[in-house]
């Protein structure tokens, strides 16, 4: 399903759904994604600080692409 995320709220109920979906615990995904629990906790809360690198290896890790397009008006 394709999901356009304009926030971080948006991107962090993605990530929610996405790791509930594939019944992963936040410990689970953060073993996963080689990040830990708390940066998981972070995410899914829309803390609009998280390290871009790390929500990178978190999206790998449960298989959802980022994909970027450009709207030039």
């Amino acid at each position: 399903m394709n999901q356009q995320i304009f926030n971080m709220e948006d991107l962090a109920r993605q990530v929610l759904e996405a790791r509930k979906t594939q019944g992963l615990t936040q410990e689970e995904l953060a073993g996963l994604s080689g990040t830990g629990r708390r940066f998981i906790v972070d995410l899914e809360s829309g803390k609009q600080t998280v390290q871009m690198g790390k929500v990178i290896k978190v999206l790998a890790a449960l298989g959802v692409a980022l994909i970027v397009v450009t709207q030039w008006k």
